[in-house]
């Protein structure tokens, strides 16, 4: 971190000299919709030639906008969208040469022209010290503003394009994280863990501390201390069903040499401003290969995971008038879920174990969103990464967030090495679900089997098989 620290140094040196170059003294109070306050400081910053002023002309324009009311900051993002669009005059320009000239000279401008100007403006915000910490959160911002102002997805998009080579792989910094890595980023992980709760320290210890416990983060240079997502690891003798058993403060650890499955039980992003900007199939692909490396004895590597939109979807489906994935027999079953105490009623809960788990069979191998893909984001993540539906557990998980999210439902994703590539391409070109014979075996006999992939080879790639098969919508 001595060098980051270094060069954060530098910038502020510089920024604080570029102040002093400035013949402005910008203070408004709230953002007036003509061309002054910030929108005369972003022109000129985008007119700016000098690094130090323009250092200090960012930094100015960032505070100025970490101090605006809420709807001031709407207002902002507004004039992003109104005001630092394309430049149209230069625009129309260059498409008429280009329907003239078509030389690669005539792209080129062409492809600058339709570069909103606020793209330019977002990089030189990042030049300020920290810059890049208060855009995250400026984004974080427009994520909740846009689902009432759809003008406003234009402007996300430039801030998701200028991410996405920002935070590049190649920018990231694994780490692994254990009880003596420092204390504000200890805290960070209790605040930030998405899945399953970490009331307090002691908690946190135990899902650290043990030698069969792991965790890795990957950070970004600019963000030193904060991390961007992290993963937290079991290593077992054995595939879990149920997450009890890996946070059972009562277990007995293992030493790590012992083990022979790595559990991805928890995935956290951190950062709600880099909603979209994937990191995690970095981070599970690195953290494989760092624990391969470090304990050979692991020779399987699954996840343990939550399925969030199972209990709405069952709801919709349940109050549909002839659903085409539950059966009159099902509708009956799934009553007793009405009852909150039915998991520990043995009767109520053989029933619904019955009913439920063909249904859930139904939901991941033939339930669609409108583009084709599978419904449930976490099964869509795992299986864009290469991962193979391997097993389903019912009540997996009791906790309250769980009962209501998923009735309990837990699922295991298996990342077989040897098939992670070709289980993508399956995914990513034609959109089929590999899944392991005794998830595909709980679908009923009489439900069509469509959208799946065999995890069999050969029909994975019998092209006769493949060009029959319907992806359901």
């Amino acid at each position: 971190m001595t060098g980051t620290s270094f060069f954060s140094d530098m910038v502020q040196t510089i920024t604080e000299r570029g102040r002093k170059l400035l013949t402005f003294t910008p203070r408004p109070e709230r953002l007036p919709s003509g061309s002054s306050g910030l929108e005369r400081l972003c022109e000129m910053l985008l007119s700016s030639r000098g690094e130090a002023s323009g250092m200090a002309l960012a930094a100015e324009i960032l505070q100025q906008w970490s101090r605006l009311s809420d709807d001031k900051q709407r207002d902002f993002m507004l004039l992003l969208f109104e005001k630092f669009g394309p430049d149209s005059k230069r625009l129309d320009a260059a498409i008429e040469t280009y329907r003239t000239e078509r030389t690669s000279r005539a792209v080129l401008e062409l492809h600058q022209a339709a570069e909103p100007r606020r793209q330019e403006l977002i990089r030189r915000l990042n030049l300020a010290p920290g810059g890049i910490s208060t855009l995250v959160r400026m984004r974080e911002r427009l994520l909740s503003l846009k689902v009432d102002a759809p003008d406003l997805e234009s402007v996300d998009a430039d801030f998701a394009h200028l991410f996405a080579s920002w935070f590049n792989r190649g920018f990231l910094i694994l780490r692994p994280i254990d009880w003596s890595t420092p204390a504000n980023i200890l805290e960070k992980i209790i605040r930030y863990e998405a899945v399953h709760e970490i009331g307090n320290w002691d908690e946190l210890r135990r899902r650290l501390a043990p030698a069969d416990r792991r965790c890795f983060a990957f950070f970004h240079p600019q963000l030193a201390d904060d991390p961007l997502i992290f993963v937290e690891v079991a290593l077992t003798k054995a595939i879990p069903e149920n997450i009890s058993d890996v946070l059972d403060e009562t277990r007995a650890p293992i030493q790590a040499q012992d083990a022979r499955t790595a559990v991805f039980y928890s995935i956290s992003n951190c950062q709600a401003g880099l909603r979209g900007i994937s990191f995690g199939n970095f981070l599970i692909k690195q953290v494989v290969e760092d624990l391969r490396r470090d304990l050979p004895n692991l020779d399987t590597f699954v996840t343990l995971s939550p399925v969030p939109g199972f209990a709405g979807w069952l709801r919709r489906e349940r109050l549909k008038e002839g659903s085409d994935m539950l059966s009159a027999g099902d509708q009956a079953a799934l009553t007793a879920l009405d009852d909150a105490e039915w998991p520990n009623n043995p009767t109520s809960s053989a029933a619904v174990k019955a009913a439920l788990m063909p249904v859930a069979a139904s939901y991941f191998l033939k339930g669609r969103t409108a583009d084709g893909r599978p419904i449930d984001p976490v099964a869509r993540f795992h299986l864009g990464n290469g991962a193979r539906l391997e097993r389903m557990n019912f009540l997996g998980d009791r906790s309250s967030r769980a009962m209501r999210q998923a009735h309990g439902l837990m699922v295991n994703y298996l990342y077989k090495l040897d098939d992670i590539e070709t289980n993508h391409e399956a995914f990513a070109q034609r959109n089929e679900i590999v899944a392991a014979p005794a998830v595909k075996r709980l679908l009923r006999s009489d439900t069509p089997r469509r959208g799946f992939a065999s995890s069999n080879m050969k029909d994975k790639f019998d092209k006769n098989k493949a060009s029959s098969k319907e992806v359901s919508s």
